[in-house]
């Protein structure tokens, strides 16, 4: 059974979280007896694709005309259809994201495909093939089948486990892909992209360190900025920060804003609102900071500091430091 996994390239390279769905994907081919193939879409090197191989995939198709520079779901998912129809494949698979989510929404609909979103371990195959999914914002599990003959999974982030030192790394081959386009999906174009000026993506990155009301103002924000630069992590904040504009909108973390889910994540001043909660539920290890022991975010920590985030933040930066 042939298993096709696409990747999302960022600038050229292949995202982090594309990495853990290739390792994801090699496990899978691996149960079916098949082969993994990557589709990558957009501008990229070779040796950058040819990381493919180190974590498991046996080859990379890759898309790069100039219309598909810009993330489009309706062209993606077409191509996708093009590559799954090429190499035979029964299972797709991609990571959770804005734009994989969106992808295998179309995608299932182009091959009548069975789909689950939010995959947290590998699927049972046997007689029926049975795959683990998150809901309820994480707080709970669901076993569900797929019984149709093919099958798309879009794997959560960072809930996958790799052992680099036994991926069944391999010499990719890269092949050229030139799917057929159809003029009708692109309709809407991207004219302009703005990115976010800060150095690591809040989607990407390993550590996190947030801030909440209890920072009481912008002006008061270097404390945790010199925390998350001695870390080497991305900032983010609680939406009432947000609104408040005491930092970007794109940092805004919860259930309205980004869902991340790091290694580790160090809430300051945020209270724990449920909204907030659903938003970083998939982080690995989750620190609060936070003056009131009654916080509501001390239930969902794995460790908690009871006390003044700028007492402590500074400690911790000076323990950070020393470690390097």
């Amino acid at each position: 059974m042939s298993v096709l996994i696409y990747i999302e390239l960022d600038n050229g390279s292949i995202k982090k979280t594309s990495l853990e769905t290739i390792a994801y994907g090699a496990k899978v081919a691996e149960q079916t007896g098949g082969a993994a193939t990557v589709i990558a879409i957009g501008k990229a090197e070779e040796g950058e694709l040819q990381k493919a191989g180190q974590y498991g995939a046996a080859k990379v198709l890759h898309a790069s005309d100039e219309k598909l520079s810009h993330e489009n779901s309706l062209a993606y998912a077409d191509v996708l259809a093009q590559a799954t129809q090429q190499e035979g494949s029964k299972v797709i698979i991609l990571s959770k994201s804005g734009l994989g989510d969106a992808i295998a929404a179309r995608l299932a609909a182009k091959l009548k495909a069975g789909i689950v979103s939010g995959v947290t371990s590998l699927p049972e195959i046997g007689v029926t093939f049975k795959v683990t999914r998150s809901i309820f914002t994480g707080k709970a599990f669901a076993v569900t089948e797929i019984s149709s003959d093919i099958k798309i999974l879009v794997v959560k982030k960072n809930v996958i486990e790799i052992d680099e030192s036994a991926l069944p790394t391999l010499q990719a081959t890269i092949e050229v892909f030139n799917p057929t386009l159809d003029d009708a999906d692109f309709k809407a174009e991207v004219v302009e992209v703005e990115k976010a000026s800060s150095e690591l993506s809040l989607t990407e990155a390993q550590i996190i360190v947030s801030g909440g009301r209890g920072m009481k103002g912008p002006e008061h924000w270097q404390p945790l900025l010199d925390l998350a630069k001695a870390l080497g992590a991305a900032t983010g904040c609680s939406k009432p920060v947000s609104d408040l504009d005491w930092r970007p909108h794109h940092e805004h973390i919860g259930q309205t804003g980004i869902k991340v889910a790091p290694n580790l994540y160090i809430a300051c001043g945020i209270s724990g609102a449920i909204q907030h909660l659903a938003g970083v539920n998939g982080s690995k290890c989750i620190v609060v900071i936070n003056k009131d022991p009654e916080a509501p975010f001390f239930k969902a920590a794995d460790y908690g500091i009871v006390g003044d985030v700028f007492e402590i933040l500074p400690k911790l930066t000076e323990a950070a430091k020393s470690l390097k």
